[in-house]
């Protein structure tokens, strides 16, 4: 197993300390590489993965949300699912004051899927 492999195996959110916790800002990621396999076929799956967050008392150390977000790429889980669980993962660490994510799947058999979960619950979008 090479060490990037391994890395990811050992994936865990990381987290750090809000350096302006007194204001709302808004954090906006976007990890254009996201991979994973359809429950279904076994086909890969690509999709940007956007983050929108306004962050309490702490926010996401990068690398290990690329790390965590690579360790989807061999489990065979639905647009739906994937998209969920990211979010799940994200508020139940960060508990943000807003979260948004939005898992934008490139096309495949002519279908393109946009799963969009907020804690927003007027479900206002752009």
């Amino acid at each position: 197993m090479k060490y990037g492999e391994k890395a990811i195996k050992k994936a865990k959110l990381q987290l750090w300390d809000n350096p302006h916790p007194e204001r709302d800002y808004e954090i906006n990621i976007s990890f254009p590489e996201f991979t994973c396999l359809c429950p279904r076929s076994g086909y890969p799956d690509f999709a940007t993965i956007k983050i929108n967050y306004v962050p309490d008392k702490k926010i996401v150390e990068l690398k290990s949300l690329k790390l965590f977000l690579n360790s989807f790429r061999d489990v065979h889980i639905s647009h739906e699912d994937a998209t969920n669980r990211i979010y799940e993962a994200l508020a139940e660490k960060l508990k943000p004051r807003f979260l948004e994510v939005i898992g934008d799947f490139n096309p495949r058999g002519n279908v393109k899927t946009i799963v969009r979960v907020s804690s927003d619950p007027q479900g206002e979008q752009d």
